[in-house]
Parts: structure tokens; sequence; C-alpha cells
């Protein structure tokens, strides 16, 4: 009789101290979460909700499909005539279907600044018709909706360096508060259960007790799904959590540094079809691939000046988790390097998967509604455990 009543103190004494930090943390980070949560969510159908919307800049007419390109310099220099921007075009999305048109992006980011606004200097994506040149939309992607989201889920529209933290830290907490919430819910006995899976309002009519239920249930049902997502949020925000994914994935902290390759061909003249040489290349290698992306300013995101010319091979539409990296030569289009996704190792292929697996595009249509009815069940979970809260302070008040 005694262990059976040490047992249950010892259950209760877990519940207590769970309970005080489920509240206490939720308070602290509740108005983060619910920013970050419902941001993210918003964001789960962005390419479906794009592609939509861009159909006619995306999709070229029958009358243009059949013909030759015109060749990536020349589209490059319409784009930069028309536009006249004072920053380069930084890059040229390729999709292999002809059926769609060539996306020429500007880019271009420095650190300083407190905010998103002020660090991108220019994000806009030019939608081309490769055929004939004509330039068939530009949108700012510095100002859409959806890289905005994208931002204030990220970081809360703050500074690159350190925004990442002001969410990441709000997302260890909630980490804590996921396992603190599913202690709690836990049933001590058989009975107990019934009540913790669904929702049982026949003879409930108190708005409290209805409320307690959609925190408790909901938070159940998506709690697995929000560890997964806070997981891998936080492999994005910190490198020690990206090194401990990798130590155990490949038994390195660190993934392969791609190789510095110099140019056998840097003492000849540039050859002006470079582009187009390791496009057909790529085509030739990649043929059932989505489409592939060429830097065109000779620098990467951060601004580094690239020895090589570099091309991602993207193997399915929407998705980054299948990616192969050719390296040509920058003066002669000649391939120096072929880096297909099969031979990658596993960190390597967990780390081109992680926003796929973020997004919920990594399982498909299916998996991108269960992320979006996670999201938005982590968006609600602040505000009914306020409410659970405030019910319940407002009821000891009454009682003094």
């Amino acid at each position: 009789m005694r262990k059976k009543h040490h047992h249950k103190k010892k259950v209760s004494s877990t519940k207590k101290w769970s309970a005080k930090f489920h509240l206490w943390l939720g308070l602290s980070v509740g108005i983060i979460v619910f920013i970050v949560s419902l941001s993210g969510t918003l964001y789960v159908f962005k390419d479906e909700i794009q592609n939509s919307l861009r159909k006619e800049a995306i999709y070229l007419k029958k009358e243009d499909i059949g013909k030759k390109p015109l060749s990536i310099n020349l589209l490059r220099e319409k784009v930069t005539l028309e536009l006249n921007e004072k920053y380069p075009v930084s890059a040229v999305e390729i999709p292999l279907d002809k059926n769609k048109s060539y996306q020429f992006e500007y880019y271009d980011k420095s650190k300083k600044g407190w905010n998103y606004f002020q660090q991108v200097h220019i994000n806009k994506l030019v939608y081309v018709n490769q055929y004939t040149g004509q330039i068939l939309a530009v949108y700012d992607e510095k100002y859409d909706v959806f890289n905005i989201l994208k931002y204030i889920h990220w970081g809360l529209l703050l500074n690159s360096e350190w925004g990442p933290y002001t969410v990441g830290i709000p997302t260890v907490i909630f980490v804590i508060m996921l396992i603190t919430g599913i202690i709690l819910w836990w049933p001590k006995n058989k009975n107990a259960r019934k009540g913790r899976f669904w929702f049982n309002w026949e003879n409930v009519k108190n708005w409290k007790r209805k409320n307690y239920d959609l925190h408790n249930v909901l938070g159940f049902y998506a709690s697995f799904i929000a560890l997964l997502l806070s997981i891998t949020g936080l492999y994005f925000a910190y490198p020690y959590v990206k090194n401990t994914f990798t130590f155990a994935l490949s038994g390195s902290w660190e993934l392969p540094k791609e190789k510095e390759r110099k140019s056998p061909d840097s003492l000849i003249a540039k050859n002006e079809a470079v582009f187009d040489l390791a496009a057909a290349q790529t085509q030739k290698l990649y043929a059932k691939s989505s489409s592939f992306r060429i830097t065109l300013n000779g620098k990467n995101k951060k601004g580094k000046e690239l020895k090589n010319l570099p091309v991602t091979v993207y193997g399915m539409d929407g998705r980054y988790s299948e990616r192969n990296i050719l390296t040509f030569d920058k003066y002669s289009g000649k391939l120096l390097a072929n880096k297909p996704h099969h031979n990658l190792n596993t960190a390597e292929k967990y780390s081109n998967a992680n926003y796929d697996i973020h997004t919920g595009s990594y399982f498909g249509i299916i998996g991108k509604v269960i992320w979006f009815i996670a999201g938005l069940t982590c968006t609600s979970l602040p505000v009914t455990g306020f409410l659970v809260w405030w019910g319940k302070r407002k009821k000891k008040g009454k009682k003094i």
C-alpha cells in the first residue's frame, strides 16, 4: 500500500511541476509562438497559390513553343536594358518543361540594417519568354506577402544575423511546453482516457470547459508534428543543432565542404556562350529533372566571388530535397565536377531535405494539408491556453 501511495505522489509531483513550467513558459513566449505559427501556416501553400496567380507568366503560348530559345546572354541583356536596375541580374532558373518560361532573378543583400527591408536591397523575379525575349511579368519579391511571411517566421523581420535568435529561443521554450503538455495530458488510468482523445460536449454548456478541451485535445494531436516542426526550425537557427544532426547521421560534426577548383582555362578569353554551354550539358545530364539554376553575376547569395560557375539542378518541382550540383569552368564552360543527389551521404541528403520537411512539401500535398492543420492548431494553443489561465485567475479572484 505504501509503495502505491508513493508512486501516486511522485506522478502528482511531476505533473505539478510540469503545470508550472507549462503555464509560465507559455505566458512568456505565447505571443511569439502565435506570430511564428500563424506566419508559418499561411506560408505552407505558397507555391500552389503563386503558381495559380502567375499562371499566365509561367506558361507560354502554344505558338511560341518549339522554336529555338534565345541565348541566355541575350535574354539577360534584354532584361537589364528594360528594367534598368542598378544591380546586375544574379541568376536564371531554367525549367526542363519547354512550355514554361525562364525566370531571371535580381538579388542583392547586405548585413547592414536592423531589419529585413533595410538588408535586402533588391529581390525581383522576371518571367521571360525564352523564344521571343518578351518580358511576361515582373514581381517584386521583396514586398511579396509570402516572402514577408517567411521572414516574419524566420526572425520577426529583424536583422538576419540575430533575428533568428528572437524566434529560436522561444522555439526551444515551445519544445519544453510541448513535452510538459504531453505529461499533463497523459491520463492516470483507462477510464480517464475516454475524455482525452475527443470532445465530449453532450452535457457541457460552460465555455471554459470547451476551451480547456480544445487546448487539451487539439494540443495532444498537434504536439508530435509540432515537435518535428520545431526541431527542423531549430536546425536552421542554431549551428549546433545542425552539427548534432550531421554527427548522428554521418559520424562527422560538419558537412563535407565543396572543394575549390581552380579554373584550368582562366588564361583563355571568356567564351560568350558559357552559360548556354553549361545549360546544354545540364539538360543532357539531368533531362528528367524539374529545373536548374545558373548563377550569372559570379557571386553567391552572400556576395562572395565564385571561382567557377555552379549550377543547381532540382529534381522535383516545388521541392529542394533532391538537388544535384554541377560545376563548370566560368571561362570555357567545361564541366569540372558533377555531384548527383544519390552520391550524397545521409547527412547531406537530410540537409537538403530539411526545408521540405519543415514546410510539409516533402510529403506532397497531403503533407502540406496536415502541416497546415497542425500549424493552425499551434496558432490556437497560445490563445486557448491564455483563456484557460485567465478563467482560473478570475475564479480564484471571486473566491478571495
